[in-house]
């Protein structure tokens, strides 16, 4: 290792959280000389998927209390950190560097370009101007204590680097092993397990109906007290939609240990109770009995899904109200807030992977983002033990914990710069 091999800051991991930290460090001190390494050829990739390609940079939630509970892991420790830095200043952040973002009906945050190339342009525009440096396909497989307080990083192509400080952002991964070298520095890593995915469905009963979806329904793990209300999406595997993958996020350990096989009961309705729902139904009785029910879908539901709920319970094209059953009306009451889907397996979408687990949050101070094992390596983003729901809640805890980390190590370095610069 030459002397040019000799950093101030190495920030493990090119994604969302590796950058937002190294721009911040920078920009607190600009004599840091930084840099990012990435495994991979790619930098920013969750960045460039999110949102389908638009980026969703946060969420519309700027109270810390309230924003921290989207968050399944590491909420009691996000509730204190979104004071200092939250969805508020994330946005602020960003139009200082002329990125404006918007608003959309369900809270979620996009730039107004609705394009991710907005952020990552932003991303490597700043990290060029504030001489950070950058090498991909460069993978750390070990970090090793010199006697100096410094740290000795080895990769995989066998290149090593001298750093005073690290900040580890490798992100999540569904392999254990991806964590071995951490835990060789003394750190426990909570098992990784996937959180925010989609429901296969092992009887495929409404596989033609894909595409069809209710913007305000409830689905439950049957015995259990896991529900979630809101959109929810059949596909051609099953379930989606924000409800079902919100759902997945607070049930993934137990989701887990179930081996994925459980029966789903989905509300088509929502928060509708059978008492209600049966004096409704009894009242369209009274009120239409020549209507024919097969066309007389009920609660705004999409008439092919309401045709289908039909069929389960035996009402024939051209049944009227007046001569429905009582078995044929407890079978379509029973389906419409308590339909039964056998689930055996999940979907996820591998760019996109968000995991449940990581470095435990109580090897780290969460003030600072410090290791509590090892002075001087910081961590930020999603390799912590902290997932939140779908709709930005993500990137968010990736901007505030790595804003935390950048603020330490500036602040350690260089404590006369003023923190109020970054």
């Amino acid at each position: 290792m030459t002397k040019s091999d000799m950093f101030d800051l190495i920030v493990v991991g090119g994604g969302a959280a590796g950058f937002f930290g190294a721009i911040n460090a920078a920009k607190l001190n600009p004599n840091l000389k930084i840099l990012i390494l990435e495994k991979s050829n790619r930098l920013l990739t969750k960045v460039r998927v999110s949102g389908g390609g638009r980026c969703n940079v946060t969420h519309h939630c700027f109270e810390s209390t309230a924003l921290s509970k989207h968050y399944p892991r590491g909420q009691k420790q996000l509730k204190k950190m979104f004071r200092e830095f939250q969805a508020t200043d994330v946005e602020n952040w960003f139009q200082t560097r002329g990125i404006k973002l918007r608003t959309e009906s369900d809270g979620r945050m996009f730039p107004v370009s609705d394009s991710s190339a907005t952020i990552i342009e932003c991303f490597l525009s700043e990290a060029s101007r504030l001489k950070i440096l950058i090498e991909k396909q460069v993978e750390v497989i070990n970090i090793e204590s010199q006697a100096n307080g410094n740290y000795l990083v080895k990769t995989l192509n066998q290149k090593e680097y001298g750093a005073k400080k690290l900040l580890i952002t490798t992100g999540g991964s569904p392999k254990l092993s991806s964590y071995e070298w951490l835990e060789k520095l003394g750190h426990q890593i909570i098992r990784p397990i996937p959180s925010l995915f989609t429901f296969n469905d092992r009887d495929k009963c409404f596989k033609d109906l894909m595409g069809v979806s209710v913007s305000e329904g409830q689905i439950q793990i049957a015995g259990t007290n896991f529900k979630e209300k809101g959109p929810i999406l059949v596909t051609h595997w099953g379930l989606s939609g924000p409800a079902v993958i919100r759902l997945s996020a607070w049930a993934a350990e137990y989701l887990h240990e179930q081996k994925y096989s459980f029966t789903a009961l989905v509300n088509w309705i929502g928060d509708v109770s059978e008492d209600e729902l049966r004096t409704f139904l009894s009242s369209q009785i009274q009120a239409h009995p020549k209507k024919t029910i097969v066309k007389d879908s009920q609660y705004k539901l999409p008439i092919r899904l309401w045709v289908r709920l039909c069929e389960l319970a035996e009402i024939n094209e051209i049944k009227i109200w007046s001569e429905v059953s009582k078995r044929s009306l407890n079978k379509l009451i029973e389906n419409l807030i308590r339909c039964p889907f056998q689930i055996h397996g999940k979907t996820t979408f591998k760019e996109e992977f968000v995991t449940c687990g990581g470095v435990n949050l109580d090897d780290i101070d969460t003030a600072t983002m410090e290791s509590k094992k090892k002075s001087g390596i910081y961590f930020a983003g999603e390799v912590l033990n902290i997932d939140g729901e779908t709709g930005g809640f993500n990137f968010q805890s990736a901007w505030t914990t790595s804003f935390l980390a950048a603020k330490a190590i500036g602040k350690h370095t260089d404590k006369k710069t003023s923190e109020t610069e970054v």
